[in-house]
């Protein structure tokens, strides 16, 4: 199924297969007429029983209230939060100052069911959100998720360096178990709206938003991821080599596609901050404003969870992450162009999880 898929040689276990009444494909029907000659016990459910790893985060509150909430404009059906694991990071202050206040919130209001350890959550859910704020402890929650055999939505940052983002989905892929991760902006209204306008052939794209640094992550893997997401929303793979200018106040990351489009990024931190996507074509300007309604990526969230097929690739997710990286290395270069094929090497990525 699309839930903590087994491989071929697991079949023959005996453990229940959890599918909701939502679920529509693994391999279509026959993926599903598979697990039935197999054997494995089947239980329909209402909704899937999804749980949360880390709750310092405000994105918990949002998410469970969307999904719990059937009363809420906002509500995703087909879904429920049931359960979560605490974390937290106490050396970065979003962490420590926030998690008691969320935890709260989600125990209280919609009775969700805190676990000692990753391991106990998981035997309990179908599927798991990685919330924690902090970067840095992805690898290690998602290598336990895994080991579990659930697929798993990571939110940003994926992880804190691109070496860990790398072996996250290479472990992913040797589990043969699915792993997304996005920022909410790309799938927001504002940046439909632009894709959905008829520029022409492109020529590139300009996205800005807020880019406050913590010293614990790169630069832009903290909040610049934002803009950087919404600027491969536009332009999609394909970027090759980037340069980056820094000041106190502004990063101004520039990236040149395969194809000869450029991309940029314009990242604030003094001033107002607000986000913004322009895109340019041959006969024409779109412009617009992504939002950061968090809806639509809930949504996306329970279809990845049902199917099994990630929304945004592994390969694009890394290429983000690649892009950023190589911004970094661009200002230890005093803003020389830095390519992505040199930081990925670095990072140990294997040639075919870039495909």
């Amino acid at each position: 199924m699309s839930l903590a898929l087994p491989t071929p040689s697991s079949f023959l276990e005996t453990r229940p297969i959890v599918l909701s009444r939502r679920f529509r494909s693994w391999s279509g029907r026959a993926g599903f007429l598979a697990l039935l000659v197999a054997g494995a016990p089947v239980v329909l459910a209402a909704d899937l029983r999804v749980g949360i790893i880390g709750l310092d985060t405000s994105h918990v509150v949002a998410f469970t209230n969307a999904l719990n909430n059937a009363a809420d404009k906002d509500h995703v059906a087909g879904a429920r939060i049931v359960g979560a694991f605490k974390g937290g990071s106490p050396d970065i202050a979003a962490s420590a100052t926030r998690i008691d206040g969320f935890t709260n919130e989600l125990v209280q209001k919609h009775g969700v069911k805190l676990y000692d350890s990753i391991e106990e959550l998981t035997r309990n859910v179908d599927a798991i959100m990685i919330e924690s704020v902090d970067g840095r402890v992805h690898l290690d929650q998602a290598r336990r998720v895994l080991a579990a055999r659930k697929p798993v939505f990571i939110d940003k940052p994926v992880a804190a360096s691109l070496r860990d983002a790398v072996e996250i989905f290479r472990l992913a892929r040797e589990a043969g178990v699915p792993v997304f991760s996005s920022s909410s902006l790309r799938f927001s209204n504002g940046v439909a709206a632009v894709k959905r306008m008829d520029v022409g052939r492109q020529i590139g794209a300009f996205s800005h938003g807020p880019a406050t640094i913590e010293p614990h992550h790169p630069d832009l893997f903290w909040y610049g991821i934002h803009a950087v997401e919404t600027l491969f929303a536009a332009m999609g793979r394909g970027c090759v080599q980037v340069t980056r200018t820094q000041t106190a106040d502004t990063d101004v990351v520039t990236g040149v596609w395969s194809d000869g489009r450029v991309g940029t990024v314009h990242g604030i931190r003094g001033g107002k901050s607000e986000y913004g996507l322009t895109v340019f074509g041959a006969k024409g300007v779109a412009q617009g404003k992504p939002d950061g309604a968090y809806a639509k990526l809930v949504a996306e969230i329970v279809t990845f969870f049902q199917t099994g097929r990630p929304p945004v690739a592994p390969a694009e997710t890394l290429e983000i992450f690649a892009f950023m990286a190589a911004s970094d290395e661009s200002v230890r270069r005093g803003g020389g162009p830095v390519t992505l094929a040199e930081v990925l090497k670095a990072s140990g990525a294997p040639a075919d999880l870039l495909k």
